[in-house]
């Protein structure tokens, strides 16, 4: 399948999130395997997690240039409305309020760049500036497949300067 953009372009800003789920920590070409790794077994252990809005739904998040080690990485989670006891092996993460440029991407996993380098681009026609150490969120859509390299529904939200 040919990766697919879908064209709709916005700026939002999004309250507070709560993530419960994995940190994906490894060398940077291995992230494409692994992350998809850590969403298989987030989604087979969901039902731990208590609290969760939007079951089945899962986001990443990263920072582009983080400043401390403890930003290193890729986390894949479920947000919830509140932190409870948090399941073994699993971490909890509080992304803060912030503004973000967006972009629907609808195809394969390897191609997701190119997507993010058309939301580049709109965003410097538009005289937006990227907030490279503001968390960068990636919303699944609840019916991915994790384990499907091929074809991916996922909502690219780029972190902005406000």
């Amino acid at each position: 399948m040919s990766k697919e953009t879908l064209n709709q372009k916005t700026i939002k800003t999004l309250h507070e999130m709560k993530l419960v789920g994995f940190r994906v920590l490894c060398d940077g070409g291995m992230y494409l395997q692994e992350i998809p790794k850590a969403a298989q077994l987030l989604k087979e252990r969901v039902d731990e997690v208590k609290y969760v809005l939007n079951m089945g739904q899962q986001i990443g998040a990263f920072v582009v240039e983080e400043s401390t080690p403890d930003e290193d990485g890729y986390w894949i989670g479920v947000r919830v409305w509140k932190y409870g006891e948090i399941p073994e092996g699993m971490v909890a993460l509080t992304i803060p309020a912030q503004s973000y440029a967006s972009i629907l991407h609808h195809g394969p996993n390897d191609q997701i760049r190119s997507s993010y380098e058309e939301l580049h681009r709109w965003m410097s026609g538009q005289g937006l500036t990227r907030w490279n150490h503001g968390w960068n969120l990636e919303i699944y859509d609840k019916d991915n497949d994790p384990g499907n390299h091929g074809d991916v529904r996922v909502e690219l939200l780029d972190s902005v300067v406000s």
